[in-house]
Formats: C-alpha cells, sequence, structure tokens
C-alpha cells in the first residue's frame, strides 16, 4: 500500500503541475488572444484547457500501467486467461464423458463375470450331481460283483442269473465309462471358465486402473480451472479496484484545481500504542489521541495557525464507546485516528471554527508479528547473467512481497519501514549486488521485533547460509 501512496502522490503532484501549466498557458493564450487552426482565442483558450485535461488522463494511465504489471495483465491479458478457462472447461467435459464410457463398459465386465459365475456354479452342481450318480455306481458295480460271485459259486445251478448277471454288468460298465467321459467334459468347462474368470478380473483390473488415471486427470483439470477462475476473479476485482482509484484521483485532481489537498481521505491523523489497566484510562487515552489528531489537522489546513485548541474533527459519540468497549480488556492496542474525506487548505468550515473534519477510529492488537532476524520473504538473483534492470526489479519485487507479507500478517501500512526509509541503503545494496560476481539468495529479514504498530525490516544477501552484506550494513 506504501507503493500505491506514493504512486497516488506522484500522479497528484504531477497533476497539480500540468494543471497549473495548463491555466498559465490557457489564461496568457487568451490574453494574448492567440489563434490556434483559425480559432477565436476564447476558444483558442478552452482548445489548450482540454489539451491539458489529455494530457493528464494519458499521463495518469500511463504511470499505472508502466508501475503495475497486475493492471496490465488484468487489461490486456483477461480474454487470453478467459479462454484458457473456456479450453480447461471443455477438457474437462471430455474427461467426464470418457469417465462415464469406462463405467459402462465396467458395468458390462461385471455382468459378464457374474454370468461366467453362474454358469460356473450350475456346473459344479453337475459335477458334484455326476460324482454322486458315480458314486452309486461304484456301488451298485460292488454290489453286483459281489452278486456275480455268488453267481459263479452256483453257476452250475443259476446259469440263467448268470447270464442276467453279466448283462446288467456290461449295462453298469456301460453307464460308468459314460458319467467319467462326462465328468471329464464338465472338469475342462470348469477350467475354461476359471480362465475366463481370470481373464475378466484381469480386464477389470485394467479399467480400474484406467479409471483411476481418469479420476486423476479430472481432479488435475479441475484444480486448473479452480486457480484460473481464482486468478480471473482477482484481477476482475483489482482491475474494479483500480478504476474506482482512477475516479478518486481525478476527483482529488479536481479537488487540486480549486485549492490545495491537506488532508486526504483515510490519511492518519494520530497514532498511539494503549495498554489501558483501569476502567477510565481508555477514555482518556482515546481524548489524547483525538485532541493530537485534531492539532494535526488543524495545522494541515490552517497552516501557521497558533490557536491549537480549536475543536474541528469530529466523531460520533458510538464510535467511541465502541472502540473504549474494544480497548479495556487490559491487552495491548494500536489506535489509528484516519480522516474520512478529503479537505483542502482554508477549508471555510474549519475557517468558520466549526467541528466539520470528519474522522473514523480503528483499534488493532499490537502482537508480536516477526521476531528480530526472522526471514519475511525472499527471492534469488544471479549477477552473472542478470542485467541492471533486472536486479533493480529482483530487489523491488524483494520490497514489495516484504510489504505484502507484512500487511497480510496484521501490520499496519503506514508504519512499514525498509532499510529505516533510506533510498541511499537500498541503492548501495542493489550496487552491492550487481557487482558481485555469483548468484545469491536476496532476503527481507525484520531488524527488530516487529509489532502490529511498527515495523522494521532490513535487505540481506545470502549465500550457502551466511550473510553477505545488507543494508544496515551499507549505510
Amino acid at each position: 500500500m506504501t507503493t500505491g501512496l506514493v504512486l497516488i502522490a506522484a500522479i497528484l503532484v504531477l497533476g497539480g503541475v500540468i494543471a497549473t501549466v495548463g491555466d498559465r498557458v490557457g489564461m496568457r493564450v487568451g490574453k494574448a488572444r492567440l489563434s490556434l487552426f483559425n480559432l477565436r482565442p476564447r476558444k483558442t483558450a478552452t482548445l489548450v484547457n482540454i489539451l491539458t485535461g489529455s494530457i493528464i488522463s494519458a499521463i495518469t494511465f500511463a504511470i499505472l500501467f508502466a508501475v503495475d504489471d497486475q493492471l496490465r495483465t488484468g487489461v490486456f491479458e483477461l480474454e487470453e486467461i478467459q479462454s484458457d478457462l473456456d479450453t480447461a472447461r471443455t477438457e474437462l467435459q471430455e474427461a467426464t464423458r470418457e469417465k462415464r464410457q469406462i463405467g459402462r463398459e465396467l458395468n458390462q465386465a461385471t455382468a459378464q463375470q457374474n454370468q461366467a459365475q453362474r454358469r460356473l456354479r450350475q456346473i459344479n452342481r453337475s459335477l458334484n450331481s455326476a460324482i454322486e450318480r458315480q458314486t452309486q455306481t461304484e456301488a451298485q458295480l460292488n454290489q453286483t460283483q459281489t452278486r456275480l460271485n455268488q453267481a459263479q459259486a452256483q453257476l452250475s445251478e443259476i446259469q440263467p442269473r448268470f447270464e442276467r448277471a453279466q448283462a446288467q454288468l456290461r449295462t453298469v460298465s456301460q453307464q460308468t465309462d459314460r458319467l467319467r467321459i462326462e465328468i471329464s467334459q464338465l472338469q475342462s468347462d470348469r477350467q475354461e471358465l476359471i480362465r475366463q474368470r481370470d481373464e475378466v478380473r484381469e480386464q477389470i483390473a485394467q479399467r480400474d486402473q484406467e479409471i483411476a488415471q481418469r479420476d486423476r486427470a479430472i481432479a488435475e483439470r479441475e484444480a486448473l480451472l479452480m486457480r484460473l477462475e481464482n486468478q480471473r476473479t482477482v484481477l476482475m476485482r483489482e482491475v474494479e479496484a483500480l478504476e474506482q482509484a482512477v475516479a478518486v484521483s481525478q476527483q482529488e485532481l479536481l479537488d487540486l484545481r480549486l485549492g490545495n489537498l491537506a488532508v486526504i481521505r483515510g490519511q492518519t491523523l494520530a497514532t498511539g500504542e494503549f495498554r489501558v489497566v483501569n476502567a477510565g484510562g481508555a477514555r482518556q487515552a482515546i481524548d489524547q489521541l483525538l485532541q493530537a489528531a485534531n492539532r494535526y489537522a488543524l495545522q494541515r489546513i490552517r497552516p501557521g495557525t497558533i490557536e491549537l485548541d480549536t475543536q474541528i474533527v469530529q466523531i460520533t459519540n458510538s464510535q467511541v464507546e465502541q472502540l473504549v468497549s474494544q480497548i479495556q480488556d487490559g491487552e495491548a492496542y494500536v489506535v489509528r485516528i484516519l480522516s474520512a474525506g478529503n479537505y483542502v487548505v482554508g477549508e471555510p468550515c474549519v475557517l468558520a471554527r466549526e467541528s466539520c473534519v470528519a474522522v473514523a477510529a480503528e483499534a488493532a492488537p499490537n502482537r508480536l508479528v516477526f521476531r528480530a532476524g526472522e526471514v519475511v520473504t525472499s527471492t534469488s538473483a544471479d549477477p552473472t547473467s542478470m542485467n541492471n534492470r533486472q536486479i533493480q526489479e529482483q530487489i523491488q519485487l524483494l520490497i514489495d512481497a516484504a510489504q505484502f507479507r507484512a500487511r497480510q500478517a496484521g501490520i499496519l501500512t503506514d508504519t512499514i519501514q525498509i532499510a529505516d526509509g533510506s533510498i541511499e541503503a537500498v541503492f548501495r545494496f542493489f550496487e552491492a549486488v550487481r557487482q558481485y560476481n555469483q548468484p545469491v539468495e536476496l532476503q527481507a529479514i525484520a531488524a527488530v521485533d516487529s509489532y502490529t504498530a511498527r515495523a522494521r525490516f532490513e535487505l540481506v544477501a545470502v549465500q550457502n547460509g551466511q550473510i553477505l552484506f545488507g543494508t544496515q550494513t551499507l549505510r
């Protein structure tokens, strides 16, 4: 957010300078009664003012596109990202159709397996029946053999019975042979069915592997689709935020044309760190902070005034009561008083000594976020293969990432310092990295214990776990 505030301030200053120059040129053109393109002097002055406004808008967009990579991506590559998203959705639908087809094939294979198992159970029943019949036939054969022995003993007496017994024995033998052939055929059929069942199981296992692969592919497609949708959502939010920022910038440029802007919306007027230990301490601390914010706003809007006791800030009682109830639990808090609007130097209501400067208060627990020496973020640089611009971009990326990480961790944006705010130290760090002829790791580390209320980071170059140099040693 510090980069954004610096960018907005630069745009405001540049817009103010161009607007002032445009007014001066338009005024001189009007006074000199010059004429461009055979126009009247008054229309020539109007044309100069229009060109000045166009230059302000063009410079504003040029600065935004030059500084913010995400804005360029959101404006110029949003259609390409949308096309990738549509392609991913199409591939996901195709993979889903293939999954359904494989599921149908699996159901068919399962049905074939169930049919083969039913045939196997039927053959097993036939085989058991044939075995029982064979057992009965063998028992009958034994009985017949016994009877044949008895008949042979009485052969001379019961010759007819012997012949009948022999005929019966041949019949039983033939039946036994037929049953043995049937049993052999049934056993062959059983082995074939077992082989078919094993083949079906292998096919099912192969289908399961294909389904698992398809499931993994579908999961990857869904993850890619989710990332693209998240990226599109983030880009759309950033485009909307930047459009709002451009609108605010144009309104503030208009305010600058009408007067000097002294206090801007969201500007911190006063900051304090509190740990309330008694019931009345919270209200007293808030009153002191509001008085400090009142003095700061009065000095900004009425420079040189000596009447610093005039009350110009305005805050509702409900906000004060809510803030008091929030910070009187005995914990450490950082409280900020923020401007709720834009106010120019010599604001009429302030000159009339009215309480018209609307403010808002916010409190956040003042907790330890980073310990001294803790690595906040890191990147790498190879001076042997990178030019000066690329090294500078890596260092700027490291600073931006450290500020973003600090904001995400809960540190207030306007209290984050890089190398104690020394641009010269950062430049010396850049020179040291550029002259070091080996790849190094660039780190942003906490210089001291960093809390919600304040944070100070240093940039260091590390190789093999050892710190080579940093912004603290180069100051």
